[in-house]
């Protein structure tokens, strides 16, 4: 079977964030301090997090509240980030960089629709029927 070229491009991609990274490391460079300077989009890092079977329904919940915009902010609530925590500064439960990294972010998102839904899938079926979680 021939590989699509999004396919091989993907692993390209992969493969050079991997090489960057062990070269970062082995230069001496501390990593994961910066939270912005990751390769990965958003939506790469919540497939490395959220279990597979509740992924489609994390990424509609973040995709109907911020769009992936890892910075969005409600201008009349203040909710911030991906999962739109109100106050945003609730996020640091899950990291000191909760506002410059997506990843905290999704840790916590997670966190938060597992201890208040149960699960992501259970939190988009409450959000259809809300229109809010």
């Amino acid at each position: 079977m021939f590989r699509s070229i999004a396919t091989r491009a993907t692993a390209r991609k992969k493969t050079f964030a991997a090489t960057a990274a062990v070269l970062l490391g082995a230069s001496g460079a501390v990593l994961g301090t910066t939270g912005t300077a990751s390769a990965a989009s958003p939506q790469e890092l919540a497939r490395d997090i959220v279990p597979a079977s509740q992924f489609a329904a994390f990424s509609k919940i973040v995709s109907h509240e911020s769009g992936w915009n890892f910075k969005a902010t409600n201008s009349s609530s203040g909710a911030y980030g991906l999962v739109q925590a109100l106050p945003g500064s609730k996020m640091a439960s899950a990291g000191a960089d909760w506002k410059t990294n997506p990843a905290t972010q999704i840790k916590w998102g997670l966190n938060y629709m597992n201890e208040r839904y149960g699960s992501p899938n259970a939190a988009w079926a409450f959000w259809q029927a809300n229109g809010w979680y």
